[in-house]
This record gives C-alpha cells, sequence and structure tokens, in this order.
C-alpha cells in the first residue's frame, strides 16, 4: 500500500536545517572564528603577556568573582522570589511579577545611571549606608549589586514555571506520613527545583560576566581595583590592541564555556540523581 506523510505546517528538516546554520554562522562562528583569528596571529610569549599583566588578572579575579557572588545571591533570593509568586497572593503580584522583567527591558547603561543614583555617597540610599561605613558606589560592592540587579530575573523565571507544575499532593503525602517541613523542603521540593536552580545560576552567572553597562557607572573603574575584565577589552580595542584584546576575549570564553560545561554536567547528575 502507498504511504501517504501528513503534510507540515513548518518547512521541510533541509530548509530549517539550513537557515539554522546560516543563522548561527553570522551570529556565532563567525564572531568566535575573529576572535580565535585575532589570538592565533600571536605569539605564545605574547599571549602570556597579554593575559598575565597583573592589571588583567585583577581584572579577572573582580569579574569572575563578583559574577559567582551575584549569580550565588540570585540563586538563593530569585527562588525565594518564585516561591512567593507562585504560591501566595497579595495586593500588588502582578506589578511585582511585571517587575521582575525590567533588568531586561531597562538599558544596562540606565541601570547604571540608576544605581549610581542610588547608592553614591549622596544617594537616596548611599547616603545612610555611609553612616554605617557602607560605601557602596565606586567599590567591588557595587559590582556585585549590579551584577545581581541584572541576573535576578534569570532565576525567578527558570524557577517558576517548574514550582507552577510542581504538584501540591507530594507536600501533603510528606506531611501525612510525618516528615517535618524542613523534611519535606529538602527531600520533596528541592530535588525537584535542582535542575531549574543550576540553569538559573549559570544563565545568570553567564550574564554576570559578560555584563558591561550597568557595571562601567557604579564600578568607577579604578585599575587594580574595580575594573572589570569587559571594560579592558573595550579599552584595548580602542587603543588598536586588537590582539590583546582578543587574547583576554579568549580566556573568558574558554572560562565561561568549562564553566557552563561543569554546570551542564551537575544538571545532568541532578536529573540521574533525582529522577527529573
Amino acid at each position: 500500500m502507498k504511504r501517504f506523510r501528513q503534510p507540515s505546517i513548518l518547512p521541510g528538516f533541509n530548509l530549517t536545517m539550513g537557515f539554522s546554520l546560516l543563522y548561527l554562522t553570522f551570529i556565532f562562528f563567525i564572531p568566535v572564528g575573529g576572535l580565535l583569528l585575532y589570538t592565533s596571529m600571536m605569539s605564545w610569549e605574547e599571549f602570556w603577556r597579554a593575559v598575565s599583566h597583573p592589571q588583567v588578572v585583577a581584572s579577572y579575579k573582580l569579574s569572575f568573582g563578583a559574577s559567582l557572588a551575584g549569580a550565588s545571591i540570585n540563586l538563593v533570593f530569585g527562588a525565594l522570589v518564585a516561591w512567593v509568586l507562585v504560591r501566595y497572593s497579595f495586593p500588588g503580584k502582578r506589578i511585582v511579577d511585571a517587575l521582575i522583567d525590567l533588568p531586561f527591558a531597562l538599558p544596562t547603561a540606565v541601570a547604571g545611571i540608576a544605581l549610581v543614583t542610588l547608592y553614591s555617597g549622596t544617594g537616596w540610599v548611599g547616603q545612610y549606608l555611609e553612616i554605617w561605613g557602607i560605601r557602596v558606589a565606586y567599590t567591588q560592592l557595587g559590582v556585585v549589586v549590579a551584577l545581581t540587579y541584572i541576573g535576578l530575573p534569570f532565576v525567578v523565571r527558570t524557577v517558576q514555571p517548574v514550582l507552577e507544575d510542581f504538584e501540591a499532593e507530594l507536600e501533603e503525602a510528606s506531611a501525612a506520613l510525618g516528615a517535618s517541613r524542613t523534611t519535606t523542603i529538602l527531600r520533596v521540593i528541592f530535588p525537584a527545583l535542582l535542575p531549574a536552580l543550576l540553569t538559573g545560576f549559570a544563565l545568570a552567572f553567564a550574564r554576570a560576566l559578560g555584563e558591561y553597562g550597568s557595571v562601567v557607572f557604579i564600578s568607577g573603574n579604578l585599575p587594580y581595583a574595580t575594573e572589570i575584565t569587559p571594560l579592558l577589552i573595550v579599552a584595548k580595542t580602542e587603543q588598536y590592541d586588537y590582539n590583546g584584546a582578543a587574547a583576554i576575549g579568549t580566556v573568558m570564553l574558554l572560562a565561561a564555556f568549562v564553566m557552563l560545561v561543569v554546570i551542564n554536567g551537575l544538571q545532568w547528575w541532578a536529573s540521574r540523581r533525582f529522577g527529573h
């Protein structure tokens, strides 16, 4: 008997694959290839000299350390915000839910100016913090604040759908069997959320690692102190040191790739370990 295939609304595999590869070529492969091409034009001594300069190393420490701190803060408080939005009803809930996406819509430069306005020594919040000896603007703490701000939506929007699909009957069964609230959270809720938490953490960390606009205003850009690596790359580009900028960019690219591989490995382990 002659078989008839069900016509598909979407184009065929060859066409969609061709468009996908073309899109990836222009968006990903060509920029990354250009970055690696500039790096390959350098000798090993030149490359090592560019990426191991004390000023560059200081920027690595700040960028990775502040990104890790911001993503870790969002991992905890982002999960709490998602929990509140899913499990509770309160006045203004829709407004709060919409404000979570504000870092996506607000230009990062505007966010940086707003943070400086809030946390500078004469700012609305900063003037009271400085009474207690806490300086935020133009310090490493300010960098962490900025990176926490831009990374929050990634954790909330990753965990929120999982909580919405989580069956409340599992919590009720745990309580009926005599488990305490802490045991229910650690043995029932947390394993179900772990893959989503790791995904949100990875997205927030990767976003913070490449952030520029919101940090450049609040950090003060002091070499060896509050200068982030993306700013250093821009500075070298403005000085026509394209090889040096490419070398530093390659280090950041490799580090981000390794970090994402580790996070994906943890996600795979969590899915196998907890059966999700």
